[in-house]
């Protein structure tokens, strides 16, 4: 019945928000509150969950929103972002843009967390589409597919860290296979943006014409300054990541790194450099009609829906939908497909990636021997196929489905129809290929 539930709460949310035009965070925050009901959770576990999941996911990811749309706010208004725009295009073309954003998502997200990297590379993708006069809605798609293709197969992230662990795989040999593997499953991704996505209209800036992009670019920094804002906090962050366990250099050293590293941190410096972007700063630009206020009012409703979608993940996962799922999928001989099976059927319960790899892969150590997975080759190609699962799908539940299409301006149906099913592309896609290295192993 639980699973019958999830099925009824996501159809509850599309229809709410497509059919009745129920703000998100109303109808993600009362079918969380109906599906813990359902599900006959006390009250005091649903309150809990309500409060740890809304300021969990906030706790991680609000001020990222917040920072990341006021240096989107000031590269756009400066023209930082057309002039960016403009030199990037010269080098690789109008017609390769969602391409462009898709592989830059794929490097990105190895040393960045994909929430982190979308905020950061929105604005880009905004001003490239805008300038190429393409819709939006291919772009976006092919950033967050890349970013989610790195972010589930490939460490550094915490993920696959941990089900590498928790399997005693090596973890070089997870790198080494997670790498190609990733890359090939992002190829179907990339067609499915560029012919899919690339059908449905989303206007990248319907306030920008033409004429005010060439007046921004007479007063616009150039491509270099422009880039900073982004470039900087992406480059802190991989610093971190690269010098975080490199115990040999001075202690003081390694907290700073790790300090101005972090995430808020990275974006906050991020933030500063933007201000240095307009040619003539003026502090009502820091006002609350100013360009920061105007960022503020814009992430307030992303913040809202984001943190409704922590709620709605926290009640599934408190619900024990994940036991439930694993122990049906568990006793199955499957091959490779079974830790694949496993991890998305959680993924998709209960929203959180990191959360499928690390069950998933909790319930594959008693099964290792079992099944057949023996060599450190077969170890580190179910830590891959939970990986691949964990991709599988995302949705409502998800708080990088609510960051992905909130700040691309799709409403949730189209939401559904790009993040969801390019998701289950790309998790599926990886799993084909592992399951034919597989028999070809053996």
């Amino acid at each position: 019945m639980v699973i019958f539930y999830l099925l009824l709460s996501v159809a509850l949310i599309v229809l709410l928000t497509v059919k009745w035009k129920v703000h998100p965070f109303i109808a993600l925050f009362m079918v969380a509150i109906f599906y813990g009901f359902c599900v006959g959770m006390p009250t005091n576990d649903i309150l809990d969950s309500i409060n740890t999941g809304f300021g969990g996911t906030l706790g991680k990811i609000g001020l990222l929103i917040v920072f990341g749309s006021i240096i989107g706010a000031f590269l756009e208004n400066s023209g930082g972002a057309y002039s960016l725009a403009e030199s990037v295009l010269k080098i690789i073309g109008k017609k390769r843009v969602p391409t462009a954003m898709g592989i830059l998502g794929y490097f990105v997200s190895i040393p960045v967390f994909a929430d982190s990297g979308f905020i950061l590379l929105s604005p880009l993708g905004k001003s490239l589409s805008k300038k190429a006069g393409i819709t939006l809605a291919a772009s976006a798609c092919a950033l967050a597919l890349g970013l989610t293709a790195t972010h589930t197969m490939v460490p550094p992230t915490p993920g696959p860290i941990a089900a590498a662990g928790i399997l005693n795989a090596d973890l070089g040999l997870v790198l080494a296979l997670g790498i190609p593997l990733s890359a090939l499953a992002l190829i179907p991704g990339l067609i499915f943006a560029n012919r899919y996505a690339s059908k449905i209209w989303i206007d990248p800036n319907p306030q920008m014409s033409e004429a005010d992009i060439a007046e921004r670019l007479q007063t616009a920094p150039n491509a270099v300054k422009a880039c900073l804002p982004v470039v900087v906090p992406i480059l802190l962050i991989v610093l971190k990541s690269v010098f975080a366990s490199k115990a040999e250099l001075d202690s003081n050293l390694l907290k700073v790194i790790g300090f101005i590293g972090e995430p808020v941190v990275a974006l906050l410096i991020g933030m500063f450099l933007s201000f240095f972007l307009p040619k003539n700063f003026d502090r009502e630009m820091l006002s609350t009609t100013g360009w920061v206020g105007q960022a503020l009012s814009n992430a307030a409703s992303i913040i809202l829906i984001t943190g409704a979608g922590g709620i709605f993940g926290k009640i599934l996962q408190n619900s024990g939908i994940a036991d439930v799922l694993g122990t049906a999928l568990s006793g199955v001989n499957l091959s490779i497909w079974l830790p694949f099976l496993l991890a998305a059927s959680i993924k998709t319960a209960q929203g959180s990636s990191t959360v499928a790899l690390i069950t998933a892969a909790s319930l594959m150590t008693p099964l290792m021997v079992s099944q057949g997975f023996d060599t450190e080759i077969e170890k580190a190609m179910v830590v891959l196929a939970i990986g691949a699962g964990s991709s599988v799908v995302s949705h409502a539940n998800d708080s990088f489905f609510w960051v992905a299409t909130q700040l691309s301006g799709m409403d949730v149906k189209t939401g559904y129809r790009l993040q969801s099913l390019g998701t289950f592309i790309i998790g599926t896609s990886a799993a084909l290929i592992l399951f034919l290295t597989y028999l070809i192993i053996n």
